[in-house]
Order: structure tokens, then sequence, then C-alpha cells
């Protein structure tokens, strides 16, 4: 196989720019072909990007011959019969965070993986990003000495009744189709990223509630996390902060000293060593996926290991179910 000719399944918001343009950017990589249930959506996302065809029905895609890779897009509740149609009919497999609604569905995506030899990615796309790989380096190579635990403080405002019923993000509000609200949106990204620092988790805890009453889903989560490598984690998710209450920070501490970063609201991160602080900054992408994208095409191809394996997503899922007790 020389190219990877994609199809997306879901070509709505998330693909206008953090991932669709990526797929024609990439050597030996060229989308061929996106799906929306809606035929008028999904003839205007390939008018725009100039994609050569659409569907409105996702098998016609996933048994498109011109198609061998298809990246899912959609809300969570349908990523795992997505994912076994894909596999079913010999397609690679890229798909959206969070892997699943839960953990057992994640874990049956996986398995069908193993059990047909199928190549499966998932879009932790963070641990392919510059800065990220920077401060992971910087860890494995003992700057901060031994690790010792991280703390993360997320907090973000109730969306307004407007934004509530917009299609964008009500299904994210919907515990049925996104597995847990915003937390389930969100909180795989720096989740990924722990297990991308620190490996496997031994044991994992937590609680989370409604506390607005806004909608369905939980608006506040607490977690606790012992790795196998005896860092410990404790991080709170907060989505009904005021306005000036609003903040997106994780912190790293060892015997040497201390690393702090953003993973939504910036392109930089600080290293704390002996009370001096160094600060190191990166350009930002154009489209955010095509770094984890670029890394899946080689996959695919054959000519490096997978870049974010379903165990990793799996893992991701075992930490929320944990948080949340659902």
């Amino acid at each position: 196989m020389e190219k990877i000719n994609w199809g997306i399944i879901g070509c709505g918001d998330v693909t206008e720019v953090k991932s669709g343009p990526a797929f024609n950017k990439i050597s030996n990589s060229a989308l061929v072909a996106v799906m929306r249930r809606n035929a008028a959506k999904a003839k205007d996302y390939a008018v725009r990007h100039k994609v050569p065809k659409y569907y409105d029905d996702a098998a016609l895609l996933i048994n498109d011959p011109e198609i061998n890779a298809i990246y899912i897009a959609t809300p969570p509740h349908v990523h795992e019969a997505y994912t076994l149609a894909a596999i079913n009919a010999g397609k690679y497999v890229y798909v959206e965070k969070p892997m699943a609604l839960n953990y057992a569905s994640a874990v049956k995506m996986m398995e069908a993986a193993a059990q047909k030899n199928a190549k499966l990615v998932l879009a932790h796309y963070r641990n392919a990003q510059p800065l990220f790989i920077k401060i992971k380096q910087l860890l494995d190579e003992g700057v901060l000495g031994k690790l010792l635990y991280a703390r993360l403080d997320y907090r973000q405002s109730s969306p307004g009744p407007d934004k509530m019923t917009e299609s964008k993000t009500a299904w994210r509000l919907n515990p049925l189709q996104s597995g847990g609200g915003l937390f389930h949106d969100l909180a795989p990204h720096q989740l990924g990223l722990l297990f991308y620092f620190f490996g496997a988790a031994e044991k994992a805890s937590g609680v989370s509630g409604n506390q607005s009453g806004l909608y369905a889903a939980d608006d506040m989560v607490s977690g606790n996390i012992l790795f196998k490598n005896g860092v410990q984690f404790s991080g709170s998710w907060c989505f009904t902060a005021t306005e000036d209450q609003q903040k997106d920070c994780i912190e790293i501490f060892g015997t040497k000293g201390s690393l702090q970063f953003a993973v939504f609201s910036n392109r930089s991160f600080k290293l704390n060593m002996e009370g001096k602080e160094q600060q190191f900054s990166f350009d930002p992408f154009m489209h955010v996926q095509q770094p984890m994208i670029e890394k899946a095409v080689q996959y695919f191809l054959g000519n490096q290991l997978n870049p974010c394996p379903p165990e990793e997503g799996c893992a991701v899922m075992a930490l929320m179910d944990a948080f949340t007790k659902k």
C-alpha cells in the first residue's frame, strides 16, 4: 500500500479546522469521502473542502472500495458500532476521543481490533505535539529528579441557555451521547497526557455530581490516581465556574523542581528549578491534529508503531469510569 485514502464519518465542527484539512496536507494521504446523516450538510462540507465524494449513509462510506482508512468523528455513543463495522470491512481506523461511552465499550473495540489484526489509533492528538513531547523528554531525562506528584485544576463556566441548545454543545451535555458531559469531552486530552507522561495507573478513585442542575450530565468531578511508577495525582474539573474563576492548569512536581502548563489555553510551559523559572514556547498549529494524523498514516503504511494504541484509550476510559462511578 502506497497511499492512505480517508473517509470521515461525522464531518461536523471538529473536522472543519482541527483535523479535516490535515488529511490532504500529509504525504501519501488524501481525503476522498465524507459522511453526515444530513445529506445537504455532507455535500456542503465536501464542496467547501474539495472532497470528491459525500454520503448520508455510513455503511456506504465504510464499504467504498476506494477508501482504506476511516476517521470516526461522531459523538461517542456510536464510536463502538462504527469502529466494529470499519474493522469488519478491513479498514484502518482513527477514532476520536473519548474512545467510547465507557470502559466496557472501549474494550470491545480493542478486542475486535486484536482479533482481526486490525490497525486502530486513538485521537489523543496532543501526545504528538512538540510542546508535550518536550515535557515528556524533560521528565524522562530526570530534569525534575524523582517524580512525586501531579495536580490538575480545571474550571470552566457553564454554557449559557443559547449555547446549550446548539447542536455542537447539546450532545456534549447529554450522557447518552457523550458518556458524561463536558468532563468526558475534555478530560481525555488531560488524562491521555498523564498516561503518556507516567504510564499505566495502579488504582484510581473519585467522586462526581451535578451541582447546577442545568443539564443531565455531572458538572463537577474529582479524581485521584496512583500510577505504577509511584507518581500520585489529584485533579478537579468544575464546569460551573464564574468567568473570573476559569482555570486550566496541570503541575508536575519532582525532587528537583516543577513543571506547569495548560492543556487548552496556550502554547507554552514553565519549568521551575531552584527558584528560577524558564519558559518554553511553541508555535500553534493551524490543524491541531495534523501531527497525530501524520503518525497514524505512517503506522497504517507500516513505517512506525501505533502512536496511540487502543490500550491507551481503554486506560483513559477506565480512569474516567473510576472517577464518575458510571
